[in-house]
């Protein structure tokens, strides 16, 4: 049984040429994941996810960031238009870890 984590963040946009979106995960939920599943980081230290906001639910991966000290998770276009959100909202998120 997969272990859940839901958590509660507000969506950012890369200040890059990207339109990329992200959340930052709960800083004590990166701490629990770090811990947990650490050892299973894949490529620049990413963890494969299943995560689900609202009714939609898709695989990715999420980054550690040393600058914010936590995991950033992408948000895809296809995601944020099905759920209609965007820069500055909060959303609910419900991640958890593939093994």
């Amino acid at each position: 049984m997969k272990v859940q984590f839901c958590f509660t963040a507000k969506v950012w946009l890369y200040s890059g040429a990207a339109a990329w979106h992200f959340v930052n995960v709960d800083k004590k939920i990166a701490t629990t994941l770090k811990k947990r599943y650490g050892g299973q980081a894949r490529g620049f230290g990413s963890l494969p996810v299943e995560v689900r906001i609202g009714k939609t639910t898709w695989q990715t991966s999420i980054f550690p960031d040393s600058q914010s000290g936590t995991y950033l998770l992408p948000i895809k276009v296809k995601v944020r238009r099905s759920e209609k959100v965007g820069d500055g909202d909060l959303v609910q998120v419900r991640l958890s870890v593939r093994e």
